[in-house]
C-alpha cells in the first residue's frame, strides 16, 4: 500500500442520541370537562429527525477527511421509544482522492443501526449503546486497489457525561490491506457548564490498525457547543494526534493528523 490517510466518520458528533418526542393532542366539551378520549396525552413511540452540519473541515478519529477544507454534512435519523435505532448520515470527503489520485470517491455515506437505553444500578443511572456501522464510499476504483469499506460493531456505556465506546471492525480498515478486526476505544465526557447554553466537549480515543504497526495511533479533542436555540448548535474545538507521518501523509505532501482549529455549525429538524 502507498501511504494512506485514513479516516472516516460517524457522528460527530455521536450515533443517534435522539429522545422520543412526545405528541399531546386534547380538546374540551363545550361547558364541561374534557371527554375520556381526550383527557389521555397521547405519546408516539416514533421519532424521525433530519440534521445539517456545516464544517470547517471533516475530521474523524482526529484525521483529515477533506484536506482542510470545508465539509457539508447531513443525515436521518429513526428511533423509537423501545430504545432501538436506524440512520445514515454522510459527508464530502477527499481523503480518498489524496491518498491516491486515480481514485474518485467524493463521498462518505454511513448506515447505522442499535440499540440505547438506561439502566439503573447501585442507585446510579447508567447509559449503554451497542449496534453496527458501515461506512461506505461509492465512486471509481482502479483494479486491486484496497476498498476502503468498513463495517464495525461498537458498544458503549457510561454514567452522568462520561462515556465509553468500542468499536471492532469486522472488515479491512478504511483501505488497509489484512487489518480485519482493527479496533478503536474512545473515552468521552460531555459537560454541561450552566452558563451561556455552553457544553465542555473532551475525548480521547485509540485506533489500533492491525498488522500494520505504523498506523496505529491516539487521538484527542477538547472544545465547546453552544446551543443558539431553534435547532442550531455552534461547536469549536481543538483537535490532534500522535498519528505517524510516515502512514498518515498524502499524496500531496500533507500530514492529516496535524493539529487543528476547528469549528461546526448544525441545524437539527
Amino acid at each position: 500500500m502507498k501511504k494512506l490517510a485514513l479516516a472516516v466518520s460517524a457522528s460527530a458528533v455521536v450515533l443517534c442520541g435522539l429522545a422520543p418526542a412526545a405528541f399531546a393532542q386534547s380538546s374540551a366539551q363545550e361547558g364541561g370537562a374534557p371527554t375520556d378520549a381526550t383527557a389521555a396525552a397521547e405519546a408516539s413511540p416514533h421519532t424521525f429527525t433530519a440534521n445539517v452540519t456545516l464544517a470547517s473541515e471533516y475530521r474523524y478519529r482526529g484525521l483529515m477527511q477533506t484536506n482542510r477544507r470545508p465539509a457539508i454534512q447531513g443525515g436521518f435519523d429513526y428511533s423509537h421509544s423501545s430504545g432501538f435505532y436506524v440512520g445514515n448520515w454522510n459527508s464530502s470527503i477527499s481523503w480518498l482522492g489524496d491518498s491516491n489520485p486515480k481514485v474518485s470517491a467524493p463521498i462518505e455515506m454511513d448506515f447505522y443501526g442499535g440499540f440505547k437505553n438506561t439502566v439503573t444500578l447501585a442507585g446510579l443511572e447508567w447509559n449503554y449503546d451497542a449496534g453496527v456501522l458501515q461506512y461506505y464510499y461509492p465512486g471509481d476504483y482502479p483494479n486491486g486497489f484496497t476498498r476502503p469499506y468498513t463495517t464495525e460493531l461498537y458498544v458503549g456505556a457510561g454514567a452522568g457525561p462520561v462515556f465509553f465506546k468500542y468499536s471492532q471492525a469486522l472488515t479491512n480498515l478504511f483501505g488497509f490491506a489484512d487489518s480485519k478486526y482493527s479496533y478503536y476505544a474512545d473515552l468521552s465526557a460531555n459537560v454541561p457548564l450552566n452558563f451561556w447554553d455552553l457544553t465542555l466537549n473532551a475525548h480521547v480515543g485509540y485506533q489500533n490498525v492491525k498488522h500494520v504497526n505504523s498506523a496505529s495511533y491516539t487521538d484527542w479533542k477538547l472544545g465547546l457547543t453552544k446551543d443558539l436555540g431553534k435547532g442550531f448548535a455552534l461547536a469549536i474545538a481543538y483537535i490532534d494526534t500522535n498519528a505517524h507521518k510516515s502512514a498518515y501523509t498524502n499524496v500531496p505532501g500533507r500530514y492529516v493528523g496535524k493539529a487543528t482549529a476547528w469549528a461546526s455549525i448544525t441545524k437539527t429538524f
